[in-house]
């Protein structure tokens, strides 16, 4: 029997990127990127016997406090990342500001945006964590300015997720489809095994951290309450709840086998819309779900319509099978039309 030989991702990416400069120079941001996902994976897979669990003494910008691995992980992507000629500037989940770096400005360059350690709670139990990056074009002509991040998710170019999992995996796009890679630790390639994924638009599962229940706005508790109801409710069928705390984990999941995954607006922290990343969370994984034919919505906008305003900025998600996504807004959009009062107000 003749083995069938399955595409890696060079070849992939040879067949699917122009030879155009902008192409050519991207590929040098996302093998920067694939270089620095081997490297984590590694951290991960050692990092017990490394001493490398745990957590600092010192916070992130966001205020929450940074395991050992986010830093070094920070650490591995900006390094590749800052070796890369194609990269004109970088944003992270784990550095204050923007990195803006010196570069040949009448080149085609790139913005890259990540979330280094997604997860990161969940090392120390030996849970799934992941890496979340995606890229914008740099501006041609001047140097990148840190206003330059601070456009719609829907001008990215790349976006993706690494799974440090069973199996070392990379989720991308090029924004022609949804391609899954599996890490070959023989030949020290991405093989391609899952092409051209697609979330089937009906679902029976759906993710959401119940703790906060308490918090919710009335579409939200709305939905979950229909699901928990199953056959003995409106909805006329049994739905099953997943939530890993870790956004690719639960993403991936869903990209797998459909479901939606819901981190939405509450009332816990009234100052704060949403408690995921905008420009490096949430906009990835979105282009992500949505070149493989699911929805990505805020319950109220589309998330790669959302232009931010701040690198760190946040913002609620409800990710996932597109009938799900659409039902939920509409929910959301009937709330809102609802005479204002101190009963039903929106934004209570």
């Amino acid at each position: 029997m003749v083995r069938k030989m399955h595409k890696n991702l060079k070849t992939y990416l040879s067949e699917n990127l122009n030879q155009t400069e902008a192409d050519q120079r991207l590929l040098l941001v996302i093998y920067a990127i694939v270089e620095s996902v081997k490297q984590v994976a590694i951290m991960v897979e050692q990092a017990p016997l490394a001493g490398q669990l745990g957590k600092l003494i010192h916070s992130n910008i966001q205020g929450e406090q940074q395991a050992k691995l986010d830093v070094l992980s920070n650490n591995c992507f900006v390094a590749n990342l800052q070796a890369c000629e194609a990269v004109a500037g970088l944003v992270s989940e784990e550095v204050d500001d923007a990195i803006l770096l010196a570069r040949d400005d009448t080149k085609s360059n790139y913005l890259v945006v990540f979330d280094p350690i997604d997860g990161s709670s969940n090392i120390e139990v030996n849970v799934a964590v992941g890496s979340i990056f995606s890229a914008l074009k740099a501006p041609v002509g001047r140097a990148a300015q840190a206003t330059d991040f601070l456009v719609k998710g829907a001008e990215q170019v790349f976006a993706g997720y690494a799974i440090y999992g069973p199996s070392l995996v990379l989720v991308l796009t090029i924004g022609a489809g949804t391609q899954c890679f599996t890490f070959n630790r023989t030949t020290g390639e991405f093989i391609l095994t899952q092409a051209n994924l697609r979330v089937p638009d009906d679902t029976q599962e759906f993710a959401i951290n119940a703790s906060n229940a308490r918090f919710w706005e009335p579409p939200i508790e709305q939905y979950v309450q229909e699901c928990q109801a199953g056959t003995t409710g409106v909805r006329g069928k049994d739905f099953n709840m997943r939530w890993i705390a870790s956004m690719v984990s639960d993403v991936h999941r869903i990209l797998m086998r459909g479901g939606v995954y819901l981190y939405p607006k509450d009332n816990k922290v009234p100052i704060k819309a949403g408690r995921l990343r905008l420009l490096y969370e949430l906009n990835p994984m979105s282009m992500v779900i949505e070149q493989a034919g699911g929805a990505a919505s805020t319950g109220r906008a589309q998330v790669l319509e959302l232009k931010p305003t701040d690198i760190h900025q946040r913002g609620p998600i409800i990710i996932g099978s597109k009938n799900e996504v659409e039902r939920i807004r509409s929910y959301h959009q009937d709330f809102d039309q609802l005479p204002r009062n101190k009963n039903n107000n929106p934004n209570r």
